[in-house]
């Protein structure tokens, strides 16, 4: 499989909004909406595609975006500056294929060299043991944690260092 990587359009939204559905509540779920809210503000929103399809697709934002998740201000709190990956999602008949590695390199290839972190929260409760693996194996660490979803979720608040040449 050769996989295209490139920004996501309107047209591309109805997909990107079904897998996203379907790997609830790795992720949060979200609304068309809130897909062309993303398509309107993130300063990244970039998918793979093949010939079957939809591979996967990550957003990113950065500090100053008026963005309402408590992870993203909980970031935006502490740091000055910083990429935040609100989520990452790759189809099934694309995993282990290094799909979610090519989108992070590329968000990384695309901040300005001063950006000195990535961040991203992975859930805890209910766990998500190959995310936070994944996530650790690319340098990431844990500097905080706080449940959402009036306590039914918590989260694994992550930062990747830039600095350090991960």
């Amino acid at each position: 499989m050769r996989f295209e990587l490139r920004d996501v359009t309107t047209s591309d939204l109805a997909a990107i909004l079904e897998l996203n559905q379907s790997v609830i509540p790795a992720v949060n779920s979200l609304t068309l909406e809130n897909l062309r809210w993303f398509l309107q503000n993130a300063f990244y929103f970039r998918l793979l595609a093949d010939a079957a399809g939809l591979g996967a697709f990550l957003i990113g934002l950065r500090p100053g975006t008026d963005y309402g998740s408590l992870n993203y201000r909980w970031f935006c709190q502490r740091y000055d500056d910083f990429a935040y990956v609100d989520r990452v999602a790759v189809s099934p008949r694309a995993r282990r294929l290094g799909l979610a590695s090519m989108l992070y390199d590329d968000v990384r290839a695309a901040l300005p060299d001063d950006v000195w972190a990535m961040t991203c929260e992975v859930n805890l409760r209910p766990p998500n043991d190959g995310s936070l693996r994944y996530h650790q194996q690319r340098g990431f660490r844990q500097v905080g944690s706080q449940e959402t979803e009036g306590g039914n979720k918590e989260v694994a608040l992550m930062l990747l260092d830039l600095t350090r040449g991960n």
